[in-house]
């Protein structure tokens, strides 16, 4: 004879019952009979109500959603001989963008003989990782890629993102 162990509709354990009764015990408490570990000797089945389970499931699902946070990476690019101005107007735009919250993925491209100094192009990004030290930490240390050299930088965790505003500067 088939028997289940039966969780009540409040958690508390009923037994072990047939599966004919357990049936019966549902109907009478117009409840649905919802089995929830069938690799159990004797499988486990519960009382409730499966729309009002289905519903607040969905609901969890929903609120985690809402509460994850979407991991944007920004670019920015550099040339090793960058003027003074320009360096600090590229970097004002990592500083906003790890403001908000962003990771940034600075990029150094070299051109024909530049490529035979890539020390000029770490300095220049460790000089930018001092400068945003407050702001964001170094996730990748600077890495040379072909013509390029890539670091990447992160927010620190404790700073919470301000509001994004409607950008009208374009990311370059």
């Amino acid at each position: 004879m088939p028997e289940v162990r039966l969780v009540g509709p409040n958690g508390e354990q009923v037994g072990i019952v047939r599966i004919e009764d357990a049936l019966r015990l549902a109907q009478e408490a117009d409840l649905d009979l919802v089995e929830v570990a069938p690799q159990a000797r004797p499988p486990v089945a519960k009382l409730m109500d499966f729309g009002k389970f289905k519903y607040e499931s969905a609901q969890k699902a929903r609120e985690s959603r809402r509460n994850q946070q979407l991991t944007v990476i920004k670019e920015q690019k550099l040339r090793p001989k960058i003027d003074q101005h320009d360096y600090e107007t590229k970097k004002g735009h990592v500083s906003r963008f790890l403001a908000a919250g962003n990771k940034v993925k600075v990029t150094i491209m070299f051109r024909g003989r530049e490529q035979s100094r890539p020390e000029l192009g770490y300095r220049l990004l460790q000089k930018l990782a001092d400068d945003v030290t407050e702001l964001g930490f170094v996730e990748s240390s600077p890495k040379q890629d072909g013509r390029n050299m890539i670091m990447v930088l992160a927010p620190h965790k404790n700073v919470k993102p301000k509001a994004a505003k409607a950008e009208t500067a374009p990311e370059a």
